[in-house]
């Protein structure tokens, strides 16, 4: 079991590593983009509460 002792313990730190992202993965928010009809994101919270962050927008002479 010693000879395999190296491979083992890179094997548990792998996995230990990736569970722990999946915890922190799992219980992040997504940002809601386009909600509302609108192409940005709408700040809900803060001093910037209600303002559209990042709005797309395409001039006709652009298209």
């Amino acid at each position: 079991m010693k000879r395999m002792q190296r491979v083992l313990s890179w094997f548990s730190r792998g996995s230990k590593n990736a569970r722990q992202n999946q915890l922190i993965f799992r219980g992040q928010k997504t940002v809601k983009t386009n909600a509302n009809g609108t192409s940005g994101y709408l700040v809900k919270s803060g001093k910037n509460s209600g303002k559209i962050l990042g709005h797309l927008k395409k001039r006709p002479s652009q298209i």
